[in-house]
């Protein structure tokens, strides 16, 4: 019904200023601040009916972060005045403000172009070596590494980190999420933090968690410093981008984002009970791909990514959701997001990987995505693990999985290549184990 453009310090606990929007044009509200620039700390208040029972859930008392934000202010603790609902009562809206705490956007200094994808390292397709890694992980007890960088996006750029990636024959790393998460209230009451990042609600904003914070720096600016170091070696970089889900989690999760923003509009919501959410993800909520808005909100992330930030392509969680409908939950080969990923005169040129199964209906979806994606292939992985542990898979299928498994991928002039035959991931089976 409104939304107000609120206004903060540079600190983000203090509200200075409540602007109502003045308009709304084919239901995008908007506004014009000529005197917003690079620093400015902002949040929305978004006005309407609280009918969860109709999966309507706007709040005005809570301060939510724009989707869009190319870096976040503050950070989720598990607070319950990020609740939209009455803590223990979920069907009543909680009237206190949460400004203070609220999660808010800076308006970031853009930065340079990156460089044109006809200047990136070009690996042939049979000769790509996916290396995933974490970046917190990765160099926080690398002795070679300075202490302040261990940890962070500088600290894979530097020389040690790179040199024995090349030697081990690597030619693309594949983060795990590098976005800006927030960790779920069961982990925090357990004093521990959502380590592998699987917690997005900042999808453009890459995760400060990561950023040296030296001087003259920020979270995106030393990403873009480590893409461009990599790219110097002749290295490409993937990130995991995480549309399944958002860290809203279900009915009973903080109010952060989306959920205050337009609810019906962002979430799949069941069917017989718009108050509860589909969990095709096992965490808790599923973000709705089919929807116009939703969709271009994905679509301008990915080319933020690409373009700003410098990265050569994606690996999608749990990808199977970003292509179900509703009602029903079915996968869709020929769904919005697929077709707009197909048509895209940049990003269908992008590395685009799968992970192509989830709990959702017939959740395993390996071979299903279509031409110009790659899916990650565990029955490659399962196959070379047996033959060499014990021998119950006969050489015939061990040759047949090193070769692509063709009986998965050779539909509609696939390629071999695409299928991506991984030993080893964040989520399966160690090295220990092979």
């Amino acid at each position: 019904q409104a939304v107000d453009l609120c206004l903060f310090d540079a600190s983000g606990r203090h509200e200075q200023q409540r602007l109502r929007m003045p308009a709304s044009t084919n239901g995008c509200w908007h506004g014009r601040l000529p005197s917003a620039g690079p620093g400015l700390v902002y949040g929305y208040r978004v006005h309407g009916p609280w009918a969860p029972e109709l999966g309507q859930r706007f709040n005005p008392a809570k301060v939510l972060l724009d989707p869009y934000a190319r870096e976040v202010v503050g950070e989720y603790g598990g607070e319950e005045l990020f609740l939209g609902h009455t803590p223990g009562r979920p069907a009543q809206r909680d009237t206190r403000d949460n400004a203070a705490i609220a999660l808010k956007a800076r308006v970031a200094a853009p930065l340079s172009p990156a460089a044109a994808l006809a200047v990136r390292p070009r690996i042939a397709a049979g000769e790509r070596v996916l290396y995933e890694m974490h970046v917190g992980g990765h160099t926080q007890l690398h002795p070679a590494i300075p202490a302040e960088l261990r940890g962070t996006f500088a600290g894979l750029a530097q020389a040690p980190v790179l040199d024995h990636l090349q030697r081990l024959g690597i030619t693309t790393l594949s983060l795990m999420p590098v976005q800006h998460r927030a960790d779920e209230e069961r982990l925090l009451k357990l004093g521990l933090r959502n380590y592998w990042g699987y917690s997005p609600i900042g999808w453009f904003a890459p995760e400060a968690r990561y950023w040296s914070e030296r001087a003259g720096t920020t979270p995106a600016s030393e990403f873009r410093q480590f893409t461009d170091a990599v790219h110097a070696r002749g290295m490409e970089v993937v990130v995991d981008m995480v549309f399944n889900h958002s860290a809203e989690t279900d009915e009973l999760g903080p109010t952060l984002s989306l959920r205050g923003i337009d609810n019906a509009l962002y979430y799949h919501l069941r069917s017989d009970d718009p108050a509860l959410y589909e969990n095709w993800t096992g965490c808790g909520n599923c973000l709705k791909l089919s929807e116009p808005r939703v969709l271009q909100m994905v679509m301008d992330c990915l080319r933020h990514w690409v373009t700003e930030l410098g990265v050569d392509g994606f690996r999608f969680d749990l990808a199977p959701v970003l292509a179900r409908r509703t009602p029903g939950g079915e996968f869709d080969p020929r769904a919005p997001f697929l077709a707009a990923i197909a048509q895209d005169p940049l990003l269908s040129r992008c590395l685009l990987i799968a992970e192509p199964w989830d709990i959702g209906p017939g959740g395993y979806r390996l071979g299903e995505f279509p031409p110009g994606w790659l899916e990650w292939n565990d029955r490659f992985r399962d196959a070379q693990r047996a033959f060499w542990l014990h021998r119950s898979v006969g050489l015939g299928e061990f040759a047949h999985r090193l070769a692509g498994s063709s009986e998965d991928f050779r539909h509609d002039g696939r390629a071999p290549t695409a299928s991506v035959n991984f030993i080893t991931a964040h989520d399966g089976f160690t090295l220990r184990d092979l």
